[in-house]
């Protein structure tokens, strides 16, 4: 693994992509996690969706950097590539159905997507969805491709959880705990697979 340090760092960059999902609500309790486990310093990338349910000031408090909105007067120091020469891996946090889709077909839509595109060091998916959505077969399809490209999709935990719509309780795919999440990147920056 090439390392991209710049002098006086303390341990790995971690560029945390945060997608459109109601689980970006727990990003600051997995920074934290991830912090306390790995040190280092984040950088987290929000898409525009992700700012709809967790304010970018919010998450400001747990992180370094905080990435969002896709205004071209911030391509000088938040360019996709700029991005990726500053960091060691990317952690997808959480990772939608969308997200997964533009990575496996290389789609370069938005800020983050272009990132994964281009990113020379481990990519790591965490994803959450309802479990309909999770059983597609285009879905199980956009994962295999990801992980045939090199990249790491984590499996997910399940849980079950109340909808208020149809008023009963549904199993569905959810991040691990963040300490499952933390052990999972220390592993992939050590240049291991993840068991």
């Amino acid at each position: 693994m090439t390392e991209h340090r710049t002098p006086g760092s303390q341990g790995p960059r971690i560029l945390v992509g945060a997608t459109g999902s109601i689980a970006v609500t727990m990003l600051p309790q997995y920074l934290g996690t991830l912090r306390s486990e790995l040190g280092g310093t984040y950088t987290v990338l929000m898409t525009h969706t992700a700012t709809q349910f967790l304010p970018a000031h919010t998450v400001q408090l747990s992180a370094e950097r905080v990435v969002s909105g896709e205004s071209p007067a911030d391509w000088p120091t938040d360019k996709p590539s700029r991005l990726v020469g500053d960091h060691d891996i990317l952690v997808v946090l959480p990772a939608t159905a969308n997200i997964l889709s533009n990575a496996a077909t290389g789609a370069a839509t938005n800020r983050l997507s272009t990132v994964i595109l281009g990113a020379n060091f481990p990519v790591v998916f965490f994803p959450h969805m309802g479990s309909d959505m999770w059983n597609k077969p285009s879905v199980k399809r956009n994962i295999a491709q990801i992980r045939e490209d090199g990249q790491h999709v984590a499996e997910p935990d399940w849980q079950d959880s109340y909808d208020v719509v149809s008023g009963t309780f549904n199993n569905h795919p959810t991040l691990p705990p963040p300490a499952k999440v933390a052990r999972i990147v220390g592993e992939l920056l050590a240049g291991r697979q993840p068991s």
